[in-house]
């Protein structure tokens, strides 16, 4: 090859691997700037007594396959109490906090609660576990009678006020029945059909609690549209773990779409 032939062929390389690197660069550029900051409420670790894992899992998964900057929160409390989960009976003499369990999902990137503010992201989701109702909340033994931690009330009339979306799983749409006024939740079917639904009287707690339950399948999201609400019921239903995780993928994918990023 001559000399000339040669030079050419190497300008045409460094040609095309500049902008093979501009195209690539102006991509990730493009990812970072445009990807939603959203904030996600844990409850302590376990379904029994904190934050059900695989929702936990699964929201991270999704939120991160949707280019969602992810920020984990949780308060810093003493949990109801803890539940030996081989045993499913409460551990006596036993006690655990809520913001060092919950770390144990975030592998050790938490922040306390008091700390998120709605003005530093673009949505905040909950998953689900009897830690929403007992941590977050004292629905698990009070009902529509409960009440419901002062940093949480104070995060979702923030994020609602701002007019930004909210995403809620499992038994935690309660929160929002509670909180939020009017707001129009799902935690599943109405009924039990044969075991499916075991947990079907909660739709009956969430209208008593003034808020509106729209029945849906667990593969589902429901969308407040007024109200920027999402949730879907997760295991709230007794079926396989892949219809879960895809019914919390319709979950963050609507909660991303209301983010408008």
């Amino acid at each position: 090859m001559s000399s000339f032939n040669t030079m050419f062929a190497v300008r045409s390389l460094l040609r095309t691997a500049h902008i093979r690197y501009a195209a690539a660069a102006q991509f990730h550029a493009t990812s970072n700037c445009c990807g939603a900051k959203v904030a996600v409420v844990l409850s302590g670790c376990g379904v029994y007594d904190g934050t059900e894992i695989h929702e936990a899992s699964a929201i991270l998964v999704h939120l991160s396959r949707g280019g969602a900057e992810v920020q984990m929160f949780a308060p810093d409390v003493t949990q109801m109490h803890v539940i030996d989960h081989s045993k499913g009976q409460p551990v006596e003499k036993e006690s655990r906090n809520v913001l060092s369990e919950s770390a144990r999902i975030a592998r050790g990137n938490i922040t306390v609660l008091d700390k998120l503010s709605a003005n530093n992201h673009d949505a905040v989701i909950f998953p689900g576990g009897f830690g929403a109702a007992k941590n977050l909340s004292t629905f698990a033994v009070d009902g529509k009678d409960c009440s419901v931690n002062e940093e949480v009330v104070r995060v979702l009339n923030e994020f609602h006020k701002a007019g930004k979306p909210i995403g809620l799983c499992c038994i935690s749409p309660v929160l929002a029945a509670k909180v939020l006024p009017g707001v129009d939740v799902t935690v599943g079917q109405e009924e039990e059909e044969g075991g499916k639904w075991p947990n079907a009287g909660t739709t009956q707690v969430i209208t008593a609690l003034g808020a509106k339950h729209t029945a849906k399948n667990v593969t589902e999201a429901h969308v407040d549209q007024k109200n920027k609400v999402v949730t879907t019921p997760a295991f709230m239903c007794e079926t396989k773990l892949h219809l879960i995780f895809d019914g919390i993928g319709a979950m963050v994918r609507d909660v991303l779409k209301l983010c408008g990023k």
